[in-house]
């Protein structure tokens, strides 16, 4: 009967406080988001993955880049490349941050292809020890099916205009002049990719045999060839930044955590009700 009595008595307790409960969490909520939010005076990106799309990481930078709050903004990559257009997108968006505010760009595993272009104007690039790096290249593929669909039933019928339309069909062999052309446009676009790298990280255009032609390096190797400034751990990446933007108490704004912080503070929240309600039934116990 002392159970059933004590549970009475906590109901009662929790209809009673109930406004008072839910006041206390919606303080809790909004003073210890703001204070988050607003402490924050560095942030931390993170690209990872193959890069297909541009745009989410796009926003994430020129988020930054418009608070005067953050001073410095460090890069964490690990990805190894992707798309031409999209990776070119986050490099001239991570160029327009640098001229505003220090970027250290820190490679945790793979910084290649796309993800290198992405992070040449920082003002540092740091990569983890066992990290490959390069890959400077560019790739077209595509696949020859004609013979399955034969044998499936399966026959081709295009209507196109302009002689080129149709160059990386994969319904049939790709004609010597598609594969010329296809040739001249993979070559343009690794000229700008090499140009675009040899300007940023001050390299000799005329000797990229050397440090392009899609090869991959371990840090230390791609220091010599200075296609990154210094081969460290995250820490050292940080000290670089903090000591960049003179912050002595760093506080970072990250973009994954979001959610993860309010979580932890929901969690929170229901450990000190939990403890609450707890400390009541104990007193009411006591009483006794």
């Amino acid at each position: 009967m002392a159970i059933f009595k004590s549970i009475a008595n906590c109901i009662k307790f929790i209809n009673n406080y109930f406004k008072t409960f839910l006041l206390l969490i919606i303080l809790i909520l909004f003073f210890s988001f703001n204070s988050s939010k607003g402490a924050a005076n560095l942030a931390q990106i993170e690209l990872k993955g193959t890069i297909l799309d541009s745009m989410k990481l796009v926003e994430q930078i020129n988020e930054v880049k418009d608070d005067d709050n953050i001073k410095g903004v460090l890069f964490f990559i690990d990805s190894p490349g992707g798309a031409f257009a999209p990776s070119m997108e986050i490099s001239l968006a991570i160029k327009e941050l640098g001229d505003k505010k220090p970027v250290i760009v820190y490679a945790g595993s793979t910084l290649a292809s796309g993800s290198y272009l992405s992070a040449i104007y920082a003002n540092k690039i740091i990569a983890n020890p066992a990290s490959f790096v390069g890959s400077i290249g560019v790739i077209m593929q595509g696949f020859n099916v004609s013979s399955l669909a034969q044998k499936i039933g399966i026959s081709e019928q295009t209507i196109s205009a302009g002689a080129y339309k149709q160059a990386g069909t994969m319904l049939r062999e790709w004609s010597i002049d598609e594969k010329e052309y296809l040739q001249d446009l993979i070559n343009q676009s690794y000229d700008l990719f090499t140009s675009l790298v040899a300007k940023a990280r001050k390299l000799d255009l005329d000797k990229k045999e050397d440090w392009a032609n899609a090869k991959v390096f371990l840090a230390d190797k791609a220091m010599q060839l200075g296609l990154i400034d210094e081969v460290a751990n995250i820490s050292k990446a940080k000290k670089e930044l903090e000591e960049l933007t003179q912050i002595s108490k760093p506080v970072y704004k990250t973009f994954d955590d979001d959610m993860g912080f309010i979580s932890s503070l929901s969690k929170n929240s229901a450990l000190f009700l939990n403890k609450l309600m707890l400390d009541f039934i104990t007193l009411n116990s006591s009483a006794k």
